[in-house]
């Protein structure tokens, strides 16, 4: 068996953590490396990672999570979050990049900004929002594949309270809004649901190539 599919099947959405064993840094930053390299559309990474290592800070968050602990109990917590909005600032800094980083010269990306400007122009406020909140769902599926390589826990979820989130993360001044959470750190041996099989549909029952 390939290692990434023994990677995928070592996985599970994680129901308890143990919360005595922590990520340490190297792996903490392949994680942020892996979510940094992300894919994202026209590469604007409209999109921001808070990682939330205060238990102080996640105990205020279990309410806002339907009383999920492994918000608190997990390493960390990543929150992810999508832009509100793409502002025309935000389209000259990301093509002021690229210049930068592939040594053009100034303003030879112009054209792409404009056309990326207009593009963004013509969709409504949350038309962009929901743009950049579906493109964390590939942010989300690479965070549980590198997780799973690097044998760390993950739980995916979409079942939280997001205004609650954004309220008491103050992310509205901040131009974001909470799409997605990761807890992220290492099964408690207590936790069952590790010992079950993974139930999936066959590939004959997936697949159709046509």
């Amino acid at each position: 068996m390939h290692k990434l599919i023994e990677d995928l099947n070592w996985r599970y959405a994680t129901k308890k953590f143990d919360p005595s064993k922590i990520i340490d840094e190297d792996n903490l930053n392949i994680i942020k490396e892996s979510l940094r390299l992300v894919p994202t559309s026209y590469g604007l990474q409209s999109l921001k990672y808070l990682i939330i290592e205060s238990t102080e800070l996640r105990e205020q968050l279990v309410s806002a999570s339907y009383g999920q602990r492994q918000v608190v109990d997990a390493s960390h917590l990543i929150v992810l979050c999508a832009f509100k909005d793409v502002s025309e600032e935000d389209i000259d800094n990301y093509t002021r990049n690229i210049e930068a980083t592939r040594n053009l010269k100034s303003r030879e990306m112009a054209s792409y900004g404009d056309f990326m400007k207009k593009t963004t122009s013509s969709m409504g406020s949350d038309d962009k929002t929901t743009w950049n909140s579906k493109q964390l769902y590939i942010a989300l599926g690479q965070l549980l594949t590198t997780c799973a390589t690097l044998r760390i826990d993950s739980t995916p979820m979409e079942g939280f309270n997001p205004a609650q989130y954004d309220e008491i993360l103050g992310l509205d001044a901040k131009n974001l809004t909470s799409v997605l959470l990761c807890p992220i750190g290492y099964r408690h041996e207590e936790d069952l649901n590790q010992f079950a099989k993974k139930v999936r549909k066959d590939q004959q029952d997936l697949f159709e190539i046509i």
